[in-house]
């Protein structure tokens, strides 16, 4: 996990604008900054988690032009999701225009122009998501640009405040913490944007990849259900139970195999974290989808060939040995 922060702050007022100017140059994407005065304030806090970018930035008003010139010195890897914290954004971009208000969210595409007014200082939090985590072509990206996701309802009453929350407290997070949450981030964006593209899911672009990270993140949530079956997920996601597990081809283990290794993954860390005093398996393994603590210890021994409190024994031993001078 990497961080950065930057501020027009750090130099002398008159140098302040062409600062800010390099700093999205080199952050962000090329950009032409106009402002009403000669002097600029401006903050940028830049976390980098895996395979997400998260930039929050604090500023006086603005206009910001996204040219063919600065298009042409930038790679386009990206695609920009912009959540509106305070103040406005007026966004131009693919033939449209929308205002993003207060918990709006945003799609921008790195690799054609655009134009965002911001009259009034403003937060705006914008994660940049790979462009090939999307499974999305070409035609379906500019569907997405210059339309505003409400928070009122639907996907945007649950993306913009998970968002937010992210943003805010992602650097402050242990790193393993970190990495798990912007994996949920990267595929609940990756499932916003093909439920926004408007199309179905026969004609979508790309459609096993973006169907395979919706089914991830809907697992991710249920794990504790002892109930999780393929049939449940498959009806959850309008699929039919043969393209489910046909979506897991490709990754080297089964739907139930995965679904498995997420729920020992947690119970690992649950282990982990008990006091010394306090093991509770049985706990545990109801906690994260297993019937029984029974259950849990033999898929335990399954796959790790030890039971859960032969293998904690053998952490805890190692990390004292380790710790000893």
């Amino acid at each position: 996990m990497a961080a950065q922060l930057l501020t027009t702050r750090s130099v002398p007022a008159a140098e302040s604008l062409e600062f800010w100017h390099d700093a999205v140059l080199a952050t962000l994407v090329g950009m032409d900054i106009e402002t009403g005065g000669r002097t600029y304030d401006a903050a940028m806090n830049r976390c980098t988690v895996g395979d997400l970018q998260i930039t929050t930035i604090d500023c006086d008003p603005a206009e910001v032009h996204r040219s063919p010139r600065s298009i042409a010195q930038g790679d386009g890897g990206h695609i920009f999701v912009g959540l509106q914290s305070t103040g406005v954004a007026q966004v131009e971009q693919d033939g449209r225009t929308t205002e993003l208000r207060p918990g709006d969210i945003g799609f921008f595409e790195s690799i054609r122009p655009f134009g965002i007014r911001f009259p009034e200082r403003f937060q705006l939090k914008i994660f940049a998501v790979p462009r090939a985590v999307l499974g999305l072509q070409e035609g379906d990206l500019q569907r997405l640009t210059a339309r505003g996701l409400r928070p009122g309802n639907g996907l945007g009453a649950l993306v913009s405040p998970f968002l937010g929350r992210l943003a805010d407290a992602v650097d402050g997070c242990a790193a393993p913490l970190a990495q798990q949450l912007a994996r949920g981030a990267v595929d609940l964006l990756a499932a916003t944007a093909a439920d926004q593209a408007g199309r179905s899911a026969a004609e979508l672009p790309g459609v096993d990849n973006v169907m395979l990270l919706r089914v991830r993140q809907y697992i991710r949530w249920h794990l504790s259900d002892p109930g999780l079956t393929p049939a449940v997920i498959a009806r959850a996601h309008g699929i039919s139970v043969r393209y489910l597990h046909r979506l897991f081809e490709g990754e080297g283990r089964t739907l139930c195999q995965w679904i498995r290794e997420q729920r020992l993954e947690e119970c690992r860390r649950a282990l982990l974290a008990a006091p010394d005093d306090s093991l509770g398996v049985g706990r545990i393994a109801r906690r994260w989808g297993f019937t029984s603590g029974a259950q849990l210890s033999r898929a335990f021994r399954g796959f790790h060939g030890l039971s859960p409190t032969e293998w904690l024994t053998e952490e805890r031993l190692g990390r004292v040995v380790g710790a000893e001078p």
